[in-house]
């Protein structure tokens, strides 16, 4: 999928448009930074907020999409939230389109911010080659 060249001109970043969703505090900004530290152009879709299951494709249209997953334990250890079960299970079925459609999805819970940062690069460069 990378091998499409983008027509984004004027936008930060070069290459493909990577676009990052996931739950609440699954790192999704954080990776947007570090992408485009990296160079590449990336935005955070806040899909888990939409009703639109195809939110992230309407509003991004990315040439790759990757997703995040965290557990709400995980999620709540790094976030404070009131949010209960019944509203996890909604957040997470409204992103079942986008995680369904992902190129590349990293489980977060057991990693450090750098640790998903290495791994999305590494699938960029594998995926350039």
């Amino acid at each position: 999928m990378l091998d499409q060249e983008s027509d984004r001109a004027g936008e930060e970043g070069t290459g493909p448009l990577v676009a990052v969703v996931g739950p609440c505090a699954s790192g999704k900004s954080t990776l947007v930074r570090k992408l485009e530290e990296a160079g590449y152009h990336a935005r955070e879709v806040n899909q888990e907020h939409s009703y639109v299951p195809s939110m992230w494709q309407r509003f991004t249209n990315p040439d790759l999409l990757i997703y995040l997953d965290v557990s709400q334990e995980v999620a709540s250890e790094r976030r404070r939230s009131e949010a209960g079960a019944a509203w996890w299970g909604a957040m997470r079925e409204r992103l079942r389109h986008a995680r369904e459609h992902a190129d590349l999805r990293i489980d977060t819970d057991k990693l450090t911010a750098e640790e998903v940062g290495e791994e999305a690069l590494a699938y960029l460069e594998d995926d350039r080659a």
